[in-house]
């Protein structure tokens, strides 16, 4: 893939305001969501938001093109996947904790139906 699909106008404008800046906040804004038992589908709203003031950003800071829908489903697209990796991380967490004797949590963003951790063929 060549870097020009991603990268409007610097490497270090891209990290600071796509990665850094927009990254993070998706994250937390995908934690929050599931932190107040919201659903998905307002993550995605907010990432999509998100996606514009990113765009805002790089329009603002570093002149790049305010109205390009390339640049703009590239950055949206690189948010929704970090607001639905803050989501689940998120809602694994609170399945776990809160609906212990139910599930269990299998991995940083899934849980399992069951409380053993013995594999389903190990019982006698």
């Amino acid at each position: 893939m060549a870097p020009d699909l991603v990268i409007e106008v610097s490497l270090g404008d891209f990290l600071l305001v796509s990665v850094f800046l927009g990254g993070g906040a998706a994250w937390f804004t995908g934690r929050s969501i599931a932190r107040t038992w919201r659903g998905y589908r307002q993550a995605v709203l907010y990432a999509i938001l998100l996606g514009c003031v990113v765009r805002f950003f790089h329009f603002a800071l570093f002149e790049g093109t305010l109205l390009s829908a390339h640049y703009f489903l590239t950055d949206t697209a690189f948010l929704m996947a970090l607001v639905t990796l803050g989501f689940r991380s998120e809602r694994a967490s609170q399945m776990a904790t809160r609906y212990g004797w139910i599930y269990r949590q299998s991995g940083p963003f899934g849980w399992l139906e069951g409380t053993s951790r013995e594999a389903p063929g190990d019982r006698v």
